[in-house]
């Protein structure tokens, strides 16, 4: 049953391949269920309920993921749109979590009718192939940067912005240390190589911890005094309904938020889906993702179910790209994903104690290695498409956000296109997404 509705054999994959990619895209994205929690309670929200909301959420939106556009693509809340939702929605605009989850719930069903609409396609079709392959390898870096960052390899700096960090830390000779075994793995081509290396780099940092060595360094895993939880707290399932009244009692701001929350969902989206979808080999000759409406139709669904449950808005995760890596093909690896997150309310200690940065780093920074070779396809001889790429790349690092990074290069497309006179090849589409970008980019919206 499972064959016929996966196509196993069609996509080249089986059914251990799918398990093991999707238990790796679980372990990559597992740091959302604690931080998502220490960022959302700083709007308010009480931290047991938005660790339950968080998994349940993901976990609803992966299996729906997984059997309605059978992609194996995990879904959580997504970071940068829960910072969005706490420090600008609450924090800055005064607005309680009720009506910013209420914002959310709308920002998700507008995503849904673009989506269902076809109106998502038009503006998809209007980035160029070249641009969305400097997309998927801009995420690729940005993946990798998070490895660093996360790991304390590449820190903040007051007079260079970011530097080095201490290498001589036990989280980071750790991470290191995984990043050289996940190498080897994978120059070895042994399989499950990302999930193995993971496997081991959290055995040596438990090891570690027990000599003296790193002991009380949250970033070391640990075993936890606790494994087994069964603190369910349910307090913010359907909260968003209390929260429409004020919401609507400021337009302006009601505006603002909604579409700050789209704008951000449906490009983060889009470069993640249009990666993602190119590294599992679903394009075709036009250089489309095939499936990929029923993707963005999954991501927003699951976008709706984080805002009934609690959460801030739940989209597709980049860390995904790890399972793919591994070879994952259908949605049994995000169903996979998603029982994981489920049964995550139950063993949250263990996995938040042993799955920690410095382990996941070395898959973040090994699948943006792979993710880079995208770049070979692009048209570097082309001065407009090497500037837009550039781009797109440079500034999704540096502004660490996926969606400034593809504003930024969509901007530079036109522009070089404008100045090879070619406006009258641009469709009226890319002159709103471009004022649409502008006032992004300038008023902060």
């Amino acid at each position: 049953m499972f064959d016929s509705f996966f196509k196993f054999d069609e996509n080249g994959t089986d059914y251990k391949t799918e398990i093991i990619a999707g238990i790796t895209t679980f372990l990559a994205m597992a740091y959302i269920l604690g931080v998502n929690p220490s960022m959302l309670v700083e709007g308010g929200m009480p931290a047991t309920a938005v660790f339950f909301s968080t998994a349940i959420a993901s976990g609803i939106a992966c299996i729906i993921m997984g059997l309605v556009a059978k992609f194996p693509v995990g879904l959580a809340p997504g970071m940068g749109l829960n910072a969005l939702f706490t420090y600008t929605i609450i924090l800055e605009m005064g607005s309680s979590w009720e009506a910013a989850l209420a914002a959310v719930f709308i920002s998700s069903i507008i995503f849904l009718i673009i989506t269902v609409s076809g109106l998502r396609e038009a503006i998809l079709n209007v980035i160029p192939i070249d641009l969305k392959l400097g997309i998927g390898a801009g995420i690729g870096f940005f993946l990798a940067f998070l490895g660093f960052k996360g790991a304390g390899i590449v820190v903040s700096d007051s007079s260079t912005l970011v530097a080095m960090g201490n290498l001589l830390a036990p989280s980071t000779i750790l991470a290191l240390i995984g990043m050289l075994i996940t190498l080897v793995f994978h120059i070895k081509k042994i399989p499950a190589a990302v999930f193995f290396g993971m496997l081991i780099t959290a055995v040596l940092g438990v090891i570690f911890s027990f000599l003296g060595f790193g002991t009380g360094n949250p970033l070391m895993p640990s075993i936890p005094a606790q494994v087994i939880s069964v603190n369910f707290d349910m307090s913010l399932f359907g909260g968003f309904l209390s929260g429409f009244g004020q919401l609507f009692s400021n337009i302006p701001n009601l505006f603002m938020m909604v579409f700050s929350l789209l704008f951000v969902t449906f490009f983060d989206t889009t470069g993640t889906l249009m990666s993602l979808g190119r590294q599992c080999g679903f394009i075709d000759e036009e250089g489309q993702a095939v499936g990929i409406e029923n993707a963005f139709l999954s991501d927003a669904v699951g976008g709706i179910v984080g805002s009934i449950c609690g959460t801030s808005t739940v989209t597709a995760f980049v860390e995904s790209a790890t399972g793919i890596g591994m070879g994952a093909k259908t949605g049994l690896a995000a169903i996979v994903t998603g029982i994981l997150f489920l049964l995550s309310v139950f063993i949250a200690p263990l996995i938040l104690s042993l799955f920690t940065p410095s382990v996941t780093a070395a898959a973040l920074v090994i699948v943006g290695f792979l993710m880079m070779a995208q770049l070979d396809d692009v048209h570097w001889g082309n001065q407009v498409i090497a500037a837009s790429v550039f781009m797109t790349i440079i500034m999704m690092i540096l502004s660490y956000s996926i969606s400034l990074g593809i504003a930024w290069g969509f901007l530079a497309y036109f522009v070089g296109s404008i100045a090879e006179g070619r406006y009258k090849e641009i469709g009226w589409e890319m002159y709103v997404l471009v004022i649409v970008f502008l006032v992004y980019l300038f008023f902060g919206l």
